[in-house]
């Protein structure tokens, strides 16, 4: 009987990326679908509607929803599909990129960590509602953010050489699982009467 190796973080990465950036695709697909059909119909309720919290047209139609003038879910269709590629890359046997690559790379894993954190604020204690698609979004990143982190500290693409560095190298999945207990949290404490209604 064979016997079952650990796959390596290097082998786990693409993985994250071409998974990520698949679901992360697909669910800007659908909020740009979703936000046509708003701006056509403002009575039209989108199909993640389903509860007076989770509801996804307050969310679709606020300001927030096109941050830099235009929806945001466009965004993710070209990050989404750049993350995708990315992946792709790497199974394809892609290496000794750039550092310059890894760099950009980084930079733009670390704007979409940063504007998901905005947006689950401004989704939390603004508009007071959650959009299924949007936690999908939120759910996706930062993975996607951990482990490109871990990969470019690994591969010394960014040098951070002390404990803090060693830490976020060797343990993604840590920092990932710290993450969504955070917004986790965060989630159960903005909207904790609504969930104790339910079991009420």
């Amino acid at each position: 009987m064979k016997k079952f190796t650990k796959p390596s973080f290097r082998q786990v990465f693409p993985w994250v990326l071409t998974i990520g950036g698949i679901i992360g695709l697909v669910s800007a697909g659908i909020l740009t679908v979703e936000k046509l059909h708003i701006a056509a119909n403002p009575d039209y309720i989108p199909s993640c509607s389903i509860s007076p919290v989770v509801a996804c047209s307050p969310v679709i139609a606020s300001p927030q929803a096109s941050a830099f003038g235009f929806p945001n879910p466009f965004l993710g269709l070209a990050g989404f599909a750049m993350v995708w590629a990315v992946g792709m890359m790497l199974f394809a046997g892609a290496k000794n990129l750039k550092k310059w690559f890894w760099w950009c790379f980084q930079a733009g894993s670390l704007f979409g960590m940063f504007f998901i954190g905005w947006l689950i604020n401004e989704a939390l204690y603004d508009i007071g509602k959650l959009c299924i698609y949007c936690m999908i979004v939120w759910a996706v990143t930062i993975p996607i953010f951990w482990t490109t982190l871990a990969f470019n500290l690994q591969e010394k693409n960014i040098n951070l050489n002390n404990k803090i560095g060693k830490f976020l190298a060797d343990n993604p999945g840590k920092m990932i699982a710290l993450s969504y207990l955070v917004v986790i949290l965060m989630i159960f404490f903005q909207f904790k009467d609504y969930w104790y209604s339910l079991i009420g």
